[in-house]
């Protein structure tokens, strides 16, 4: 499917909304997505062009080109042509699978339907089809088609609701608003046909949080940012319908923009191999080189002598260009030690490893039926060779679902209790939780254990009405009644649903709230405060505060915030409160709960309103506006009282502790990207147990620019005395990469020597063998090597992180182990040729004739090698399966029935040039001394290889040499794995502001646009609460418990 695209660089976009014809002019991309790299037409040759930037590959074509030039070709074209097409086949095959999935996710995409106005009437239109400038109605929980500005929706003031977790995996809504004057628009669809607004905009680009641009309509303008604008990606949430018109579509979309083009990928282990080939290229230079002199001098001073009897062509004559000819002739001959059939190896190994990880039930996430998807098959290796992770925090480390567990109020904890010991306990572990029953409009989702603070609020105690007020009445969360009549919070923040939630099932219920006032039902007594001043929260304050009128007349102020801000601005009489509240904070810190302190001021009167004058006066300024506005909060926000603290807890991902302790142990490095406050991310950090209390040094980097941040870690370096070690099983990918360097020494082994006649090269191996060697007699052993084989169990993997650690520092495919295998081929190349030839000189066979002809000796030497290669094989195979021996001694069962079969009467007879030395292979393996001269060059091939490992795994084994023994003397009995027990931090006073909070919501709230009309029919679907997961109350019980396996002290292991 083909997508037009724009012809020109924009440099600012006019949209016209409700004419398409209008906004054609521009060539505007239309809504067609596509992510693959190929169609019909361009795959062949876009395709061809990335394989050939493979050395191996573009070496072959240069070497089939010589081959068709007869004056140097010393082999027929097809020992080359056959291996590259299969190469270059199977690789095409495997690219365009992938390609084909991308277009099929593609067209699946662009295939959805929306609801576009046209012809003022609502039509169903795939996505593929919505132009820029259409009118799209969304409704809830449908997927954003392209970038909209917002026009109307079904909430007050045109505001909507949206999740933006595929823009930036934040699961939290956001808010967006429409202007007033197109709010009034509604979802009456002639008047929405009519709007002819039209849209001057900055052009496309990838900046999710900024927009620039202006709405004319009815000869008036109106400014237009990034809250009037709903992104492609983004979900509509608890909003029954919106309208929006289209300003950018598909590869316009901020998504797409950010998403970049699919690029040609090289694994590490690719470019490896792209400098070996060229090193082992130069080699076969060099040797061609020594040759080609040797050859010139042979003719200058022995070759004249048999110009006599040979026939020469005139231009042969002259010594120096029978050496260039020669050349040639030995980069031909020799081309077998550049292993082409590896890559072929690689990329079938490759793909059947992305079968196993979509078909492992281990990695199955059942309660989504959703399976693990490698969603390409060229870089399966790299998953073994990771050193740094980053990921995100909200829904990736945590299941951002908060929880309210404990509270300080007045110096006394809540939610924990004196055992008959007089050591503090869990209450949760000892009594059975609060029953809510008697508050009908208490969430039952939510549970607290400690009986104590109810009994409190029964006392009436004052200190708690007021620690619990101030939970009901600052904060941003908007309420409103479901068709069941049931009370349904909007939340910003996960943090804020918490601790309203909690004052809410303790009896201090957050009714509404309207620009003005806050209505909350105090134990079953409705009470309205006059809202007098909302001081927001933003970074750098990390506090909220609220002042309000009650009914009695009292101007109160109730903050909460990060207790290192909040504590500086209490009035001295704190001071002993302040030394209690701390320790609990260090308690709940220490827990990694997240925390907050919480306080109030009562304010006089008329300091209130000279106070709010002040405000009303700086709000007016055009400059230093925002500087002068947080000089008056400074201001009033001092001499506080305090009341206690909160602690929630934001739940882990199940596994994510074992996950963090194993990537710890396995040497890598994390980095999680949190838009938190520094201490929330140190809370996070302790609570996964990325950061420990054994840690000698944590280093804050707080840098604000790129240079500040490199040279905060540079000096963090320089301090830092030790790293930390981290994880991962790339076991398997070990396997094949030690795998790989098996592959090299086969092609090294075959092709190194070649018989010299008259001065003019022959190889040694039958020109079929050389073309079926890697294609069928050893391709399918390094195969099922690749694919099945294992050192240890998938069990020990996890056990042992450690064994991650040679594959993630190379030591198994490198420089130094490749020119190791290269003087195994070379000796094992001297072993085949030189054994046979000192057996054969001189010596009469069974029937008393020579056996030392061109032909028998070769296959002597290619039966020795294909069976030397096998066994070399099966001693690399550590787990067998029944595809193992198939293919190991199948393949060797091949090379008999071919080698018979090129040998016989009936393939003679049919291709008598091809095949011409009839019944050689019967009569030479029919004799005793050539089965002899097999297996002593078998064995003087593969003893060395034996003994260096017996004597390396006996004297200085690896981890996975030592657990492979263990698992093996454990194969029947399986030993009781020990479990470390989960241990909590007692100390580190960590405290954090606890909001994931965004700045600009109170001023929302004041302006009144976000309030809804007093009892508004009910609205179907928009019935959604924060805690409606029926998993919640599952997930608030689980307690990670498991943690890796280790070594037992009498087993130690040698790392």
């Amino acid at each position: 499917m083909f997508c037009s695209k724009k012809k020109s660089l924009e440099v600012e976009r006019i949209v016209k909304a409700n004419d398409r014809e209008h906004n054609e002019k521009f060539q505007y991309a239309d809504n067609c997505i596509h992510t693959s790299k190929y169609n019909i037409l361009t795959f062949l040759p876009i395709n061809l062009f990335e394989q050939f930037q493979r050395v191996a590959n573009a070496y072959f074509l240069f070497l089939l080109i010589l081959q068709l030039i007869p004056e140097i070709s010393s082999l027929t074209w097809f020992t080359t042509m056959v291996p590259l097409v299969l190469v270059i086949s199977m690789t095409a095959v495997k690219d365009a699978t992938d390609d084909y999935f991308r277009h099929k996710s593609d067209n699946q995409v662009n295939n959805r339907l929306s609801e576009v106005l046209i012809d003022s009437k609502l039509q169903n239109e795939k996505w593929m089809n919505v132009k820029v400038g259409d009118i799209v109605k969304l409704e809830n929980n449908q997927f954003v088609a392209a970038d909209l500005l917002l026009l109307s929706s079904s909430e007050p003031h045109g505001l909507c609701y949206i999740e933006t977790a595929e823009l930036d995996g934040e699961t939290n809504l956001k808010v967006r608003h429409a202007l007033s004057v197109t709010s009034e628009l509604g979802a009456d669809i002639s008047r929405l046909a009519k709007f002819d607004g039209t849209v001057v905009c900055e052009a496309p680009n990838n900046k999710l949080d900024k927009f620039t641009g202006v709405l004319s309509w009815k000869d008036s303008k109106h400014s237009l940012n990034n809250e009037k604008i709903i992104l492609r990606g983004c979900i509509l949430r608890n909003t029954s319908w919106c309208f929006g018109m289209v300003i950018f579509a598909g590869p316009d979309t901020k998504l797409m923009q950010n998403s970049g083009k699919t690029k040609f990928k090289r694994t590490s282990i690719d470019r490896l191999m792209n400098t070996l080939v060229l090193w082992i290229f130069g080699f076969l230079v060099c040797m061609g080189v020594i040759l080609a002199i040797g050859n010139s001098i042979w003719e200058n001073q022995v070759g004249d002598q048999f110009r006599t009897f040979l026939f020469w062509n005139e231009g042969e004559k002259n010594s120096v260009f029978s050496g260039f000819l020669t050349f040639w002739s030995y980069i031909i001959i020799l081309n077998t030690v550049v292993p082409i059939s590896l890559y072929v190896s690689m990329e079938v190994i490759r793909l059947g490893h992305s079968y196993f990880i979509n078909w492992d039930r281990k990695m199955y996430y059942p309660e989504k039926a959703t399976p693990a998807e490698a969603r390409t098959t060229t870089l399966n290796e790299e998953l073994g060779q990771i050193e740094y992770i980053f990921s995100d925090k909200t829904g990736t480390l945590t299941e951002n679902i908060m929880t309210f567990k404990k509270c300080s109020i007045n110096g006394k904890i809540y939610g924990e209790a004196d055992d008959d010991m007089g050591q503090k306990t869990d209450m949760t572990k000892k009594n059975e939780p609060v029953d809510f029953a008697v508050n009908p409009q208490a969430d039952r989702t939510c549970q607290f254990s400690d009986h104590r603070l109810m009994e409190s609020i029964k006392l009436g105690d004052s200190k708690v009405y007021e620690f619990l007020r101030v939970l009901a009445l600052c904060h941003t969360v908007m309420s409103e009644e479901n068709s069941a009549g049931q009370l349904i919070y909007q939340v910003q923040s996960p943090d804020e649903g918490a601790l309203v939630t909690a004052a809410r099932n303790l009896g201090f219920i957050f009714k509404s709230r309207t620009s003005e006032t806050i209505t909350i039902e105090e134990l079953g007594t409705l009470v309205t405060y006059q809202l007098l001043a909302f001081l927001d929260f933003n970074n750098i304050r990390k506090r909220m505060s609220v002042i309000v009128r009650n009914p009695e007349g009292q101007i109160k102020l109730y903050s909460k915030g990060a207790d290192t801000i909040l504590f500086e601005k209490l009035h001295p009489s704190n001071e002993d409160l302040l030394t209690l509240t701390t320790d609990h904070l260090s308690e709940f810190a220490g827990e990694g709960l997240r925390t907050l302190a919480i306080a109030y001021r009562d304010l006089d009167d008329k300091y209130f309103k000279e106070w709010h004058k002040m405000l009303e006066d700086a709000n007016t300024l055009i400059d230093e506006r925002d500087e002068r506005v947080a000089g008056l909060y400074e201001e009033i926000e001092r001499d506080l009282m305090l009341l206690g603290a909160t602690a929630v807890e934001d739940k882990l991902q199940e596994g994510v502790i074992e996950t963090i302790t194993n990537l710890s142990l396995a040497n890598i490095k994390i980095w999680v990207l949190t838009g938190d406050k520094q201490e929330t991310a140190i809370n996070i950090g302790y609570a996964c147990n990325m950061l420990t209390d054994d840690m000698n040094d944590v280093f804050i980097i707080s840098g604000n620019t790129a240079v500040e941040v490199r040279e905060e870690l540079r000096k963090a370096k320089e301090n830092l005395f030790e790293q930390n070690r981290s994880f991962s099983n790339g076991h398997v990918v070990f396997e094949k990469q030690q795998l790989e360097l098996d592959s090299v020494v086969e092609e090294t082994i075959t092709g190194d020597y070649a018989l010299i006649i008259n001065g003019h090269s022959l190889t040694v191996y039958d020109q079929w063998f050389i073309t079926l060697f890697n294609i069928v007699y050893t391709s399918l052993p390094v195969l099922a090597m690749g694919i099945f084989d294992q050192d240890v169990d998938d069990q020990n993997s996890m056990d042992y992180p450690q064994l991650y650690e040679p594959g993630q520092l190379n030591l198994l495919f490198n420089k130094r182990k490749f020119f190791i295998c290269m003087a195994h081929g070379i000796y094992t190349s001297l072993a085949l040729f030189f054994i046979p030839y000192g057996a054969f000189y001189n010596v009469a066979g069974d029937d008393g004739q020579h056996v030392a002809d061109y032909q028998s000796f070769a296959v002597t030497m290619a039966t020795s090698l294909v069976i030397v290669v096998s066994v070399q094989i099966a001693l690399d195979t550590s787990y067998w399966t029944v595809i193992n021996h198939v293919f190991i001694w199948g393949s060797v069962a091949t090379y008999f029935s071919i080698l018979f079969t090129m040998h016989s009467n009936g393939i003679f007879g049919i291709f008598p040039n091809q095949f011409p030395f009839v019944g050689n292979a019967r009569h030479s393996l029919a004799q005793k001394c050539i089965w002899l001269v097999i297996l002593l060059t078998t064995v003087a091939s593969v003893m060395p290889v034996v003994a260096f490992r017996f004597l390396k795994v006996d004297l200085c084994p690896a981890l996975s040499d030592q657990i492979r023994r263990r698992q093996k003397a454990q194969k029947k009995a399986k030993p009781s794995r020990s479990r470390r027990p989960q241990t909590r931090r007692s100390s580190s006073r960590r405290s954090g502001y606890a909001f994931a909070h965004q700045e600009g919501y109170g001023e929302l709230i004041t302006s009144g646009k976000n309030m809804r009309a007093k009892n508004p029919p009910p609205t179907p679907g928009l019935e959604k609460t924060l805690y409606n997961s029926t998993s919640w109350i599952e997930n608030l019980c689980k307690k990670t418990t498991d943690t890796v396996s280790s070594f037992s002290l009498d087993k130690t292991v040698k790392l």
